[in-house]
C-alpha cells in the first residue's frame, strides 16, 4: 500500500512543470523566465520527491508500529528492548546518505547555473546601494559609443531592461554593505559583495514584467529596495537606451564610481569627501 501510495505521488509530481499555469503544478515557483531555470527546477523538484519518500517511510513506519505493536486486549506488555542495532545504523546512516545526494544535486545544479557564455550580446553593471538599484548598459552600438544607465530610488524604483532571448552578463558591485541581486523569474539570486566583482550570465526567454528585489538584510530600508524588469524585444530595447541617452542618463549611476572600493577603508571616494564635507560645516 505505501509502495503505491509514494508511486502515485511521484507520478503526479512528475507532471508537474514550471511554466504551467497552475501555483500547485509549478510547485509555488514564479512561471519560469530563463534558460537557466531548469536546474534549478530539476533540484527543487527532486527535493520534493525526496521529502515524499522520507515521509510516506516514517509515517507509514510509525502507523506500522503502532497498530502492530499496540496493547492488547489481555494487557500483555510488548516486550521491551534496550537496543536494535539495524534500526539504529539506519537512522545513521539513511540521513547521511539522503545529505550527501542532497549535495551532489545541488554542487551539479550551481555549476550549470553558474556557467559563462562565451561571447555575452549584452553586458549589464549592476550597482546596489543603500537603498536603490542603478543598472548601467554597456552597449556601444546601440548608443552610439555612450554606456547609458537606469536609476531609482525607494520611493521611484529603478528599472531593468532586457532584450528577450539575447545573453547577458551580469555585473554586480556594491560600494557599501552586502545586497542581494534577485529576479525571482529566473530562479536565480547572487549576492553582491564589497569589494568583490561577482557576475553571472543568463538569458531572458520570456517576454514581461517583473519584480526584482534585494534577497539579503541590508538595513533600514532593505524591504523598498525593488526594481522593476523589462524584457522586451530587441527594438524596444533600442529604443529605451535611445531614450535614456536623449535624457542624459550617460555614464554611470551614481555610486558606480565607488562600488569597486569598501566605504570608509579607501580615501578620495565621494562618500568620504561627502563626509568631510558635513564635518567642516
Amino acid at each position: 500500500m505505501k509502495l503505491m501510495a509514494l508511486a502515485a505521488a511521484v507520478l503526479v509530481l512528475s507532471g508537474c512543470s514550471p511554466v504551467d499555469d497552475t501555483d500547485v503544478k509549478r510547485l509555488a515557483l514564479p512561471v519560469a523566465g530563463s534558460d537557466r531555470t531548469d536546474p534549478m527546477w530539476n533540484l527543487w523538484l527532486g527535493a520534493w520527491i525526496a521529502v515524499l519518500i522520507v515521509f510516506v517511510l516514517v509515517f507509514g513506519g510509525m502507523v506500522y508500529a503502532m497498530v502492530r505493536y499496540r496493547r492488547r486486549s489481555d494487557d500483555e506488555v510488548p516486550a521491551q528492548v534496550r537496543y536494535n542495532l539495524p534500526i539504529e545504523a539506519l537512522y545513521t546512516i539513511a540521513p547521511i546518505i539522503v545529505v550527501a545526494v542532497f549535495f551532489f544535486h545541488t554542487v551539479t545544479s550551481q555549476n550549470d547555473m553558474l556557467k559563462e557564455v562565451k561571447n555575452p550580446d549584452h553586458t549589464v553593471t549592476v550597482v546596489g546601494s543603500k537603498w536603490q538599484w542603478g543598472f548601467n548598459y554597456l552597449d556601444e552600438d546601440a548608443t552610439q559609443g555612450d554606456d547609458v544607465f537606469d536609476s531609482g530610488t525607494p520611493a521611484d524604483p529603478a528599472e531593468l531592461w532586457l532584450p528577450v532571448n539575447e545573453s547577458v552578463r551580469f555585473e554586480l558591485r556594491s560600494p557599501d554593505v552586502i545586497h542581494s541581486f534577485w529576479i525571482p523569474e529566473f530562479y536565480f539570486k547572487m549576492d553582491v559583495v564589497p569589494g568583490r566583482q561577482n557576475s553571472f550570465d543568463l538569458t531572458p526567454t520570456r517576454e514581461g514584467t517583473f519584480t526584482g528585489r534585494c534577497a539579503e538584510l541590508c538595513g533600514l530600508y532593505h524591504s523598498r529596495m525593488l526594481f522593476e524588469v523589462h524584457v522586451v524585444p530587441r527594438g524596444e530595447y533600442d529604443q529605451h537606451l535611445s531614450e535614456l541617452k536623449a535624457a542624459g542618463d550617460v555614464g554611470a549611476p551614481e555610486g558606480a564610481s565607488e562600488a569597486d572600493q569598501i566605504a570608509g577603508l579607501n580615501e578620495g571616494t565621494k562618500q568620504d569627501e561627502d563626509v568631510q564635507e558635513g564635518a567642516g560645516n
